[in-house]
């Protein structure tokens, strides 16, 4: 009881979501205590309520059901589900029964009403050989803010146990055409929380995020021409960037977000350009005879892949902005929609390896030697798009008899489906 209430004492003084504990970029580490070739062991007690009604209930379920699927999807993590709730008074029994099942931490917390509509959430994680906290965190959040809270949390226990960042806060943005339009939507990475963000009445396709999440590109054709807007998300805006005269197809954002890669046609073939987005200046980087589209940034913003005709069959090439050479990496009958991986090793694209064959997600490395394909035998699948810690992949499959949104993991294993959502669902891209 004693270091809860010290622990306590230093959550008070610090902002929303701070760590108690001092943070550095020295992480504990990822191989279990008990098991060095086994992923840690975390145990999950089930969250406290600390007020005597339905809805506080109902609130710490929710924080503890969230944060451990969180843990349970990120594969980092082996979890311990049967410790039940932690007494905050006597945590040292808790500790010793995590410990006796071999968990090498204990995470637990406790939800309590503040006013009105705010609740607040005390979160813990202790390492179970030293018996010491190791993460502390207090926080105040609406009801409806209890399932992001969660997020965070897992996030953080994933950068304070494995030094990565995690991508439960993350979001995927896609089309959508229940309305009988396609719009643009957004959704939480585990499928909740869906966001209608247009309403262009129109096709708005290829939401394209900015590297923290404030803005999405897109293509619309609200002024009946495909042209180039903006969603931002802090202002709740919709700007045009870059209008009329042909066709305007958003590609990718540069890693530093000064620039965006789109395919352009003013009455001759399509072609790749860059538009400098402080000062508007655009810049032209194919002009071949056939159609060039699809680009992407590579993550360190020198190169761009897209997809190109000139040799017959569209094919991927990667361009070195710096030297303008191009290399093609593909051989197949079809590609389309190449994107870079966050690590920068792997391209994962659309395409087919004969003409009769489905449309399926492959990945290549970048210099076209190793190509593997990651999906098979459950009908078209397209659009892949990388998470941004690269570790999965989602993509729109049609297996289920309309176009759906699923997500992967990088290898092809563990396809699942990210929410049944209305209508047909296209293009979707993962908030970086």
């Amino acid at each position: 009881m004693k270091t809860l209430k010290i622990l306590l004492a230093a959550i008070l003084l610090c902002p929303l979501f701070c760590f108690a504990a001092k943070q550095s970029d020295v992480y504990i580490g990822i191989s279990s205590k008990y098991n060095p070739n086994a992923l840690p062991k975390i145990a999950l007690g089930s969250f406290k309520y600390s007020y005597d009604a339905l809805q506080a209930q109902e609130n710490a379920s929710l924080i503890s059901n969230v944060l451990r699927s969180d843990l349970m999807r990120t594969r980092y993590f082996e979890m311990e589900d049967s410790v039940g709730a932690v007494d905050t008074d006597n945590v040292a029994y808790s500790l010793k029964l995590a410990k006796a099942k071999k968990a090498d931490y204990l995470v637990f917390g406790e939800v309590s009403p503040v006013k009105d509509d705010s609740w607040e959430v005390k979160a813990f994680v202790y390492d179970t050989q030293s018996q010491k906290a190791v993460l502390a965190k207090k926080f105040v959040s609406s009801t409806k803010g209890l399932r992001r809270s969660a997020h965070l949390l897992s996030d953080q226990i994933v950068k304070l146990l494995y030094g990565k960042r995690g991508i439960a806060d993350t979001k995927i943005a896609f089309a959508n055409d229940s309305t009988g339009r396609k719009e643009i939507y957004m959704v939480d990475y585990d499928g909740y929380n869906l966001v209608k963000l247009t309403k262009d009445k129109s096709i708005a396709l290829l939401p394209r995020w900015n590297s923290d999440g404030t803005k999405i590109f897109y293509t619309t054709y609200r002024n009946r021409n495909p042209d180039i807007f903006y969603i931002d998300l802090k202002n709740g805006t919709i700007n045009p960037l870059l209008k009329g005269g042909g066709l305007n197809l958003i590609g990718g954002v540069s890693p530093d977000d000064s620039k965006i890669v789109f395919t352009m046609s003013r009455g001759e073939n399509a072609s790749i350009f860059i538009k400098e987005l402080d000062s508007g200046n655009l810049r032209q980087l194919t002009d071949k005879y056939g159609v060039d589209g699809s680009p992407s940034f590579s993550p360190d913003g020198k190169f761009v892949t897209y997809v190109s005709n000139r040799s017959g069959n569209p094919q991927i090439y990667i361009l070195d902005l710096l030297t303008k050479q191009t290399r093609r990496l593909t051989k197949f009958n079809w590609t389309d929609t190449p994107q870079w991986s966050p690590t920068g090793e792997w391209i994962v694209f659309a395409g087919r390896q004969a003409p009769k064959h489905p449309i399926d997600i492959f990945i290549t490395d970048i210099t076209g030697a190793q190509i593997r394909q990651l999906t098979a035998d459950s009908g078209d699948n397209e659009d892949p798009a990388w998470s941004p810690d690269g570790r999965f992949i989602t993509f729109t499959t049609t297996r289920g008899g309309k176009r759906q949104i699923y997500v992967m993991d990088a290898d092809g294993s563990a396809q699942h489906l990210v929410a049944n959502i209305k209508g047909n669902s296209f293009t979707p891209s993962w908030s970086k």
